[in-house]
């Protein structure tokens, strides 16, 4: 089965002044460049997917995109997942400076048993950080049709598989590997904690 991983670089970035968040610094690389790092060794190939394809040519990768434009990640996740060469599209944000390697294999092995394969972490689905097969297109695609685009709300039509917390924090903090980086509080906070690593 081939693995796609796609990267979702489409926000505004409004809650960060407007700066492309994953452009921003940590640990002496920009976000987005620790998140390819930490998903292309365990995915088949790698997309991104940004209306500002020029932000993003540094990084080499195939971009596509959004199919439906503002229309939040849900419409993100169907641009990638459409877009994507392989059987199943693993999605993350490109917000996410601590991804790991091993939380992602983690997710990946159970590809073959559900459409969408997806961590929870309290009454939390990450579903930014989760692997979307080729038969959730059709319901997603009627969903944004209709304007409804809450990304769990396709969820009763395909088969999901929820990867446990404890799974999860087995191999890392989960407060730390789902962090997102959307304000300058969160990005002082990632700074933090990459230089206490």
């Amino acid at each position: 089965m081939r693995i796609t991983g796609v990267v979702q670089a489409g926000g505004k970035s409004t809650r960060m002044g407007g700066e492309p968040k994953a452009l921003m610094d940590v640990g002496g690389r920009r976000i987005v460049e620790r998140v390819v790092a930490a998903i292309a060794p365990v995915v088949d190939d790698v997309l991104v997917v940004t209306n500002t394809p020029e932000r993003y040519a540094f990084l080499g990768l195939p971009m596509v995109g959004d199919a439906f434009p503002d229309h939040g990640s849900l419409g993100g996740i169907y641009s990638g997942l459409k877009a994507a060469p392989g059987d199943v599209a693993f999605t993350v944000a490109c917000d996410m400076p601590f991804l790991r390697a091993d939380v992602v294999r983690l997710v990946l092995e159970r590809v073959a048993e559900a459409d969408v394969v997806i961590p929870r972490v309290g009454d939390q689905l990450e579903t930014l950080h989760a692997a979307y097969a080729k038969a959730c297109l059709v319901p997603m695609e009627e969903r944004l049709r209709a304007g409804r685009l809450r990304i769990v709300g396709f969820f009763d039509r395909v088969r999901v598989r929820e990867i446990a917390e404890s799974d999860v924090r087995a191999l890392a903090d989960p407060a730390i590997v789902f962090m997102n980086v959307n304000t300058p509080d969160e990005l002082a906070r990632a700074r933090e904690l990459e230089r206490g690593a």
